[in-house]
This record gives structure tokens, sequence and C-alpha cells, in this order.
């Protein structure tokens, strides 16, 4: 065909044919190509001249004459071959980053070499894609883009590959050039990286949204081994998530309602886009933040994705409990209508996580973590911060009435004994517990209490437990026990000159242990006359401490006008006439005073 035939080369559409009809001017089409989505009316020698496939199958038929042609599975379907014949034809038309892919692999189908003809649409392709795409990232996106409808040819041709190898190089690339603009010197004079400047070689992050999950995959990998920054695989992954999964907004925003309905019907896109990115989550810690870990922890629990990537996401979890909110534990139980409203089972496993690594990664957490300045090791400051977050949670969870209490104990004995120092949020939850089960046996309730050191209560917590009916009596006794403990540590501190031996005979009260030769009644009001006394006791003791807390006032306000010795010899006089403990050094003031007579009687008749 001559350049003048060329140049009469048009496309004419025509109305009454369900195809698009290829025609030379004054020259009638003689054969039709079928492929899926439209038929083409064409010439045999434009296309031969170009394509080896459509040479063989005309060679094979030249006898019988062939006149229609079907092409079965063309890649990119009518819109591929329809460039592909303007290609033939000599028509101009430009190659982008749209459809260099289509072009690429339609080519190959129709066999568009060099071997049939010089320049041909293969090597066009080809050195579009070497020479423009793979060395801008945008390009190589959209290309990748375009190939998610052409696998596996696009795979077979390394079109991908290509592709995905150019972004994780350019990424690196860029990162590596960020990171020089962002050295400078100190003022000591030596190099280093200013952390508080804006990196801009991250802005490729948006542009990898809109892959398919599994080139998306592909395309992290490539860059985790070019060397990619870890927080920037971080931001890319958190980004790529939300976007796909922020449809379900509860996943992303935890609620004190956990009411979500479990998805039905879904078509598993949601769970693969789960499941790679947990796969995809750097192993570095403190690279994503802790809520985006329990939010994918909430979409894989929710769409009942593999166990592998829960107890993934559950040991990433453990590891770095102690950045964790109340909000992030209170994780909705998906799957269970008529059990509790939270997924108590998945926090007692995360918790058991935090545990083992806290014994077994000691010496292999990285101290920046953790405060330069704290008095303890990183492992025990992770531990009192992650003890009041269990308390917490437990306070949360303990007024579920389907919350069983082998559960209950089970998440408030995962940490060790020394990881609380103070039992108030611990009293707390168990408080709130015995409220709204009020149904709890006698023994349940006793093993409940067990949880609690009474020991290491505060003043404000032992008073109020000390007058908490819903306690068991042995738990109360214990909490009157070490509370005139405190109080007696409290007046020997105050006054180091007293007698220490000398002791009230209350004092030889027996801690509640009860007799095995006694009755069940006699027990009983065993321990109810030792409460009272105890109360009595208390009462007592709490009033001197009064006195002696007005004294020490009134001392403190003379030393300040004057520092005469005479004040001090009068005060000494007065502190030595003090009953510390309820005796006296005169012989009348052996029993307590009237005031403190009707105070006591009050608190008789209270209890």
């Amino acid at each position: 065909m001559d350049k003048q035939h060329q140049q009469q080369l048009s496309l004419a559409k025509c109305p009454r044919q369900q195809y698009n009809e290829w025609i030379f001017r004054d020259v009638p089409s003689d054969i039709t190509i079928e492929v899926s989505g439209g038929m083409f009316a064409l010439h045999k020698f434009p296309l031969v001249s170009r394509s080896g496939r459509i040479r063989k199958l005309v060679a094979e038929h030249r006898d019988s004459d062939i006149s229609r042609i079907e092409l079965v599975s063309l890649p990119g379907g009518a819109e591929s071959f329809e460039m592909a014949a303007k290609f033939c034809y000599g028509v101009n038309f430009e190659i982008t980053s749209v459809n260099v892919a289509q072009l690429y692999c339609v080519s190959d189908y129709l066999e568009m070499t060099e071997e049939f003809s010089k320049n041909n649409l293969s090597s066009r392709a080809e050195e579009y894609i070497d020479s423009i795409v793979c060395k801008n990232l945008e390009m190589c996106v959209e290309v990748l883009q375009q190939c998610e409808n052409l696998l596996p040819l696009a795979d077979e041709l390394k079109i991908v590959s290509r592709c995905i190898d150019a972004i994780a190089s350019k990424a690196c690339v860029e990162q590596i050039a960020s990171s020089f603009s962002r050295l400078e010197y100190s003022s000591s004079g030596r190099l280093h990286m200013n952390r508080q400047a804006k990196c801009d070689g991250d802005w490729w992050i948006e542009d990898l949204s809109v892959l398919r999950i599994d080139l998306y995959q592909r395309v992290i990998m490539a860059m985790k081994c070019r060397g990619v920054r870890p927080e920037s695989i971080g931001v890319s992954l958190m980004n790529y998530a939300q976007k796909e999964l922020t449809k379900k907004s509860s996943l992303w925003n935890p609620s004190r309602q956990p009411k979500v309905d479990v998805v039905t019907g879904s078509n598993g896109h949601e769970n693969i886009v789960v499941e790679t990115i947990v796969g995809l989550l750097p192993v570095e810690k403190l690279v994503v933040p802790i809520s985006f870990l329990f939010g994918l922890l909430r979409s894989a629990l929710m769409l009942d994705c593999a166990v592998a990537s829960r107890l993934d996401l559950e040991r990433r979890i453990g590891s770095q409990l102690d950045l964790a909110t109340l909000d992030d534990l209170l994780v909705p139980s998906f799957r269970h209508a008529g059990d509790t409203l939270f997924d108590v089972d998945t926090v007692h496993r995360i918790l058991v996580s935090f545990s083992q690594q806290d014994d077994s990664e000691d010496d292999m957490d990285d101290a920046s973590v953790f405060e330069s300045d704290s008095p303890h090791s990183p492992s025990q400051s992770a531990l009192f911060k992650v003890s009041k977050l269990v308390d917490n949670y437990l306070a949360e969870i303990a007024p579920d009435a389907n919350l069983k209490l082998n559960k209950f104990i089970a998440i408030a004995d995962t940490l060790p004994a020394h990881a609380r120092t103070i039992h108030d949020g611990l009293y707390r939850a168990v408080d709130i517990y015995l409220k709204a089960h009020q149904g709890l046996s006698d023994p349940d309730r006793k093993k409940l209490c067990q949880l609690v050191d009474f020991q290491k209560l505060s003043q404000e917590a032992g008073a109020h437990a000390a007058q908490n009916e819903r306690l068991p009596l042995q738990s109360i006794v214990q909490v009157l026990y070490f509370e005139q403990l405190r109080l007696r540590n409290t007046l020997s501190c105050s006054n180091p000159d007293d007698d220490h031996k000398s002791m009230h005979p209350s004092w030889r009260i027996s801690s509640g242990a009860l007799s095995a030769s006694m009755s069940p009644r006699d027990n009983y009001a065993s321990l109810r006359r030792e409460n009272r006394e105890l109360k009595l006791e208390l009462a007592r003791l709490r009033m001197r401490l009064n006195d002696l807390e007005k004294e020490h006032v009134y001392m403190k306000r003379h030393m300040e006008r004057s520092n005469s010795r005479k004040f001090m010899s009068s005060f000494s006089k007065k502190i030595s006439k003090l009953n510390l403990f309820g005796r006296s050094s005169s012989r009348g003031s052996s029993s307590p005073s009237k005031h403190s007579e009707r105070t006591d009687s009050k608190m008789t008749d209270r209890t």
C-alpha cells in the first residue's frame, strides 16, 4: 500500500450495523475481524503486513479465501484491537501511559514484532515503557492500573515487574535525597539529621492507594527490599487501609456501645485487604500507631479473617500495650450475640502476649521507647501503665451481666503481682462487679475478693472498703486490721519517743482466722465482735491522730513567731500527756473519755 492510499485511509461507522467498518476509499473490505465486544470490516493487506498471527490464519485458509476471523481472548477486547488496526493502517494516534499496556499486550497477541515489520507496534510500546514510563513514578502507577485487566499476560511480558521495580527504585532515591536535604550541622559542629524538618520524599503514598491489593502488595514488598523507610511503609499501609475499609466507620471509631452487625454476603475483598496489610506490616515497633493495629484487629474479627492474621495483630499489640488507651481495649464482641458485649477473650490473649514478652524481652527493649529519667526498668514502667489500663478495663466491663466470673478473674490475674503498687483500681472494679452480680455465692465472692491486696489500698479506698456491705465479712476484717496497722505506723512515726511495746489489748485480736472447733454460728458471732472492736479502736486512733495534728499545727505557728526554749519545753510537757494507744500515765484515765464513749456507742449501733 503506497503513501497515497495511506492518506486516504479513514474510519467510517456504519449506522445500520453493530460493528465498526474500516474502508479504503473506493475499496471494499475483504475480511471481517470478530473480537469480544465488536466486529471490524477491514482489509487483509494492511493487517497481514503487520500482524504475524493474522498472516498465519489467512495463509492457512488461502484456498478457501477466508473472509471472517475470530480472535478469541484478545487482551483488551475491541478497544485494544481498534488501536492495533489503526497502527496497521498508518493512522496516527498518541501512545500514553493509559494505553501503552494494552498496546504492548495486543501487539504480543497479534505478533506485531520486528520479524514482520520494522518499527512495529511491539517495539514502539516497549520503547515507550523503557524511555518514558519507567522514569516517572506516577506514570508507572497508571500503567499498573491498566495491567489489572491484562493479567496474566502483562505479567508474562514483564510490564508489571518493570513498573514495580521502577516505583520502588524511584521512591528509595527520592527518600535518600530528602534525607540529605535534612542534614545540618549542630552547634558543636557535628552533622546530624533534623527530624523536625518536613520530609517531602513520601508524596507517592497517596498515588499507590489507587492500586489493586495484589499489585499494591508487590509494590510494598519491592520497596522493603530496596530499603524504603519502615515509617513510610507504615504510613502507606494506613492510608491504603483507611481508604479501603473506612466504609465501616465503626472499625476505626470505637464506641462504648458496640452493637455492630457482622458483615454478611461479603465478596471477600475486605478479608484479603486486611490479611495482606497485616502481612506487610514492618517488623519494627512503633512504626504504626497502636490505634491503627486495634482498628485492623476489629476488622479482622468482624470479617472473620484468618486466625494467623489475628494472632499476629494480637502479638504486635501486646508488644506495645503500654501505649494503648481504654477505648482501644474495648473491642466489640462481633460474633457472640448472647455472650459479653466486649471481646474479653481477645483482650486476655493480648495481655498474655504482653506478659510473656515482658519476661523474655527485658534486655531487647529499645530504651528510647521509655522515659530516660524513670527510676524503673523499661519493663517495670510498662507494667505500671498496663496495670492501670487493665484496672480501668475491668471496671468498664464489670457491669456486663453476661460476664463470667472466671473471665473477670483471668483478666485480673494475667499481670504479675508486682505490676500493681496500689490496688485502688482493682478494688473499684471488684466492687462494681459485686454490685452488678448480686447473685454470687459466698465462695465466689471470697474468690473474687482474693484478687485485692487490702494492704495496698489507699486511705480513702480502705475507708470505703471498711463500710462496704458487699464484701465478705472476712475481707472487711482484713481491711480494718490493715487500717489499724497504718494508723499505728503513722502515730509511731509522729512520736518516736513513745513506748512502741505498749499496745492496747485490742491489738492482740486475731486476724480473722476461724476455729475449727466452733460452730458456724459461733464463728460468725466471733467475726462480728472482732469487727465491732476493730471499728471502735479505729475510731479512737483517728481521734488521737487528729489531736496530734492539731498540736503540730499549733507548734508550727508558734515556731514561726518565736524560737524560744520556753515554748519548746511547754510543748514537750503537752505531748507527754497524750495517750497514743489508749493507756494513760495517770491512774484515773484508764477508760476513754466521755466523748469517745458516745462516739463508740454510735458506731456500735450502726454496726
